[in-house]
């Protein structure tokens, strides 16, 4: 999982606001109850400053589009695999005549041009001045500075709206949104020669050579997961979220399929697709261990299936460095990724209930549309997304939101537990249906072991893993190793866009939204059963026999993951 300096200074910053009221029809709103540590207040933000805001209305039927999704996502539903089209999706989400009408009211009599960024209309997006801010929303938007950084933005600590629209606005974004700083990214790069190169093995055969636990290769990946070397599209697609400058090269996946994919034409590249200024700057000093890492393991992994490398460049003012204007670009879109990968998240504890709500619910309108979306746990153990001095565990987001795939990571040739996995209990998200037997066994199981130090009722992560250690790249022309999460995610990826090539040719609907399936047929994963993920002076959770916070249900074995899809 990758977090820099920059994912902090976009969403981190924000101001104190307790002005005294400016309408007797306004009701506070959102709060929060302290300047965060690490930011020092310069003063009011100058009256003429123009803010870009974003307001979400309150959607008509989010229950039952929920509903909707676990019927076409459990395999013993009578509607599974039966995906929402677009428009299905969207008369779910989409507000109340009613709710438009008044929101849209307020805002023209105050003379705001607001824009529709959703397709369902439950976003706007509109600027205003700091001094009219202040003045319709109650608030005191000043100007914060982050003490690591130097970089200052303008938020406000609480907002009112009119006493009307209660029940009609959800909430109004970026006012007190604040993320932690995480530090650099995880995916050190380790330069190292080739050595002991396994470009080719018969996965059939279930031998996976001694060098595989050193130095993982796509061969390695094959022959201990039974994955196959490639397969026929027949529609199948691959997204890989790419945000922080961090760009993919092409010379570099060239050189890693010449080296590790010679059944592969060196030739075969990727597609790209910009978001918010993003880019894919191309030359050796442009060179992105994560990025690199992600489009080696997927092009490299998926042969024959197309991956498209969508870039988030700084340009967002969704408050969150563009994870929800990714979403909301791909829901726009007639037919997105059948997968999307992302090796990027928060610690939990900085971002804001309504909008990690908001967030993790445009996440279950993709996955309604058939749509798998893999998030990697993270690299700090019990202790977040980083390692970092806590004294209560640490969940990652959006691994705690119930409608993503939360993967985390293993190592060797008989897999254990990778120290750094992160996996824990959201204490934002509730326990969902589909891991409640597998989550009060382990609880059972792991009795008053850490007993204080996480909420036992929360949504548990990750959901499986894959390996996660010693994974060859290329970058900047140079050959090396990299750990994390970051390693599984791409991985897992490839290994459910592989499945959906060959669903597809079956004439079977895709994979979709992946948990339910996960938790109803643990018996086609590989069980790891040793190890933990220390952290906050603990040794964090141990893996267990079945479902644990380090490793999840297991690792994937394709041919039974075949097997059970029906194939």
């Amino acid at each position: 999982m990758v977090i820099t300096s920059l994912l902090i200074s976009l969403v981190s910053i924000f101001a104190l606001g307790q002005a005294s009221p400016a309408h007797s029809d306004l009701v506070l709103h959102e709060r929060r109850q302290a300047i965060p540590s690490g930011f020092v207040k310069n003063g009011p933000a100058s009256p003429d400053t123009l803010l870009s805001l974003r307001m979400a209305l309150v959607s008509n039927n989010l229950p039952g589009l929920e509903e909707a999704l676990y019927a076409v996502s459990t395999p013993d539903s009578a509607l599974y695999g039966q995906h929402l089209t677009k428009e299905e999706v969207e008369t779910f989400v989409a507000p109340t005549p009613e709710t438009t009408a008044a929101v849209k009211e307020f805002l023209a009599a105050n003379k705001i041009k607001a824009t529709t960024v959703t397709p369902a209309g439950d976003w706007l997006s509109f600027s205003i001045p700091v001094s009219q801010a202040n003045d319709l929303l109650n608030a005191d938007f000043t100007i914060f500075t982050d003490e690591e950084t130097g970089i200052q933005a303008i938020r406000t600590l609480a907002y009112s709206i009119p006493s009307s629209l209660k029940g009609k606005i959800d909430l109004i974004h970026p006012t007190i949104a604040y993320v932690d700083p995480l530090g650099p990214p995880p995916s050190v790069f380790v330069p190292r020669p080739i050595t002991n190169i396994t470009a080719s093995v018969n996965p059939s055969a279930g031998t996976v050579p001694a060098s595989c636990n050193t130095e993982i290769t796509p061969a390695c990946l094959e022959a201990l997961y039974g994955i196959p070397a490639s397969a026929t599209a027949t529609g199948s697609k691959i997204g890989v979220s790419g945000f922080i400058n961090q760009f993919a090269q092409t010379a570099d996946l060239m050189s890693f399929l010449t080296n590790f994919r010679t059944d592969i034409p060196s030739t075969t590249t990727f597609a790209t697709q910009f978001i918010d200024g993003g880019k894919n700057t191309q030359g050796r000093n442009k060179a992105g261990i994560e990025a690199n890492l992600d489009i080696q393991y997927t092009v490299g992994m998926a042969g024959g299936i197309p991956v498209t490398f969508i870039s988030v460049g700084p340009n967002n003012v969704d408050g969150i460095d563009g994870f929800l204007d990714i979403i909301t670009t791909l829901l726009n879109e007639a037919s997105p990724p059948q997968v999307l990968s992302t090796s990027y998240g928060f610690n939990e504890p900085g971002i804001p209930s309504s909008i990690a709500n908001s967030l993790c619910n445009a996440y279950m309108q993709l996955g309604a549309r058939g749509t798998s979306i893999i998030f990697s746990s993270g690299d700090g153990g019990v202790s977040g997304s980083q390692s970092q001095t806590c004294t209560t565990f640490i969940p990652t987001f959006p691994s705690g939101c119930p409608f993503v795939t939360s993967i985390g990571a293993t190592t060797g040739v008989t897999e254990t537990s990778a120290s750094f996995s992160s996996g824990g209990f959201s204490a934002l998200f509730t326990r969902p249906s589909y891991q409640n037997t597998a989550v009060t066994n382990y609880l059972t199981a792991l009795g008053t072991t850490n007993a204080g130090k996480f909420v036992s009722t929360g949504r548990a992560f990750p959901d499986i893993s894959a390996q996660g250690e010693n994974f060859i790249i290329f970058n900047g022309g140079r050959s090396g190793l990299v750990d994390g999460t970051s390693c599984s995610a791409p991985l897992t990826s490839s290994i459910i866009a592989l499945l959906n090539a060959e669903l597809l040719a079956a004439g079977k609907p895709v994979v979709g939204f992946f948990n339910p399936f996960i938790y109803a047929n643990p018996s086609v994963f590989n069980d790891v059963t040793t190890g933990s993920n220390p952290g906050c002076n603990t040794n964090g959770f141990p893996a267990k026999a079945g479902w644990d916070p380090v490793t999840g249900v297991g690792t994937p074995n394709f041919p039974k993951l075949k097997a059970a899809f029906g194939l």
